[in-house]
């Protein structure tokens, strides 16, 4: 709680000093955020140690569940945004790059090419959807929320694959935000659609995949 007050204080100070400055009138001020709260889980114990609480989202930092990766964004734009106003078209951090360049009138050279979208569209008209097929995130590590996996989502779609195990999971979240109910056995070919859309996105930006550490010893059980 006193993080988040002084967090809310320093916002107001760079806000209030744009003021001051004749600047607040053509300056876009964004506020977002890298990663999901995290739960504090104690690796060694097990336990969770009181941090931060994601309810009704599932799991927090590290995961790739809604927890993990679902974030505040709040755009500012003076005679571009309206006060207020709610857009629920996903969206991820990368739309940020291709939207300020248009903002500032950058032109980059025609073979540069983004992993985001302008979002200027969306920040005119809050309902407007965008032209992407889905959002995409990659995880190949081990954290305390999580193992290695990688998820999509389309739309109202989730589909998680976890490399220990090959395990996946779908979800929807329109009608379970909170991933409880796992519908791989409900929506057999959603399921493989989805998961071979997945697997074609890594292969096309080659993702870096978990290897074996070859100098890897299981650590013995002490005797009581």
């Amino acid at each position: 709680a006193g993080m988040l007050r002084s967090l809310d204080e320093g916002v107001g100070r760079v806000l209030v000093k744009l003021r001051d400055r004749g600047l607040d009138k053509n300056t876009i001020v964004i506020f977002a955020s890298d990663n999901g709260g995290f739960i504090g889980i104690d690796k060694k114990s097990g336990q969770t140690v009181p941090a931060t609480n994601n309810a009704p989202l599932r799991s927090g930092k590290g995961s790739c569940y809604e927890g993990g990766i679902r974030v505040p964004l709040i755009v500012h734009w003076p005679g571009v945004t309206t006060q207020g106003a709610v857009c629920r078209e996903p969206v991820i951090v990368m739309d940020l790059l291709p939207t300020l360049l248009n903002a500032t009138g950058i032109e980059l050279p025609d073979d540069v090419t983004f992993d985001g979208l302008d979002l200027t569209p969306l920040l005119k008209d809050p309902g407007v959807k965008l032209d992407r097929e889905a959002l995409h995130f990659h995880y190949p590590h081990y954290y305390s929320t999580t193992t290695p996996v990688s998820a999509v989502r389309s739309r109202d779609w989730k589909l998680l694959e976890y490399y220990e195990d090959k395990r996946v999971e779908l979800f929807n979240l329109k009608e379970d935000p909170g991933e409880t109910t796992n519908l791989t056995k409900e929506y057999p070919e959603r399921t493989a659609q989805l998961r071979k859309q997945l697997q074609r996105w890594r292969n096309e930006v080659g993702a870096q995949e978990p290897r074996p550490n070859p100098e890897f010893r299981a650590r013995k059980s002490e005797s009581r």
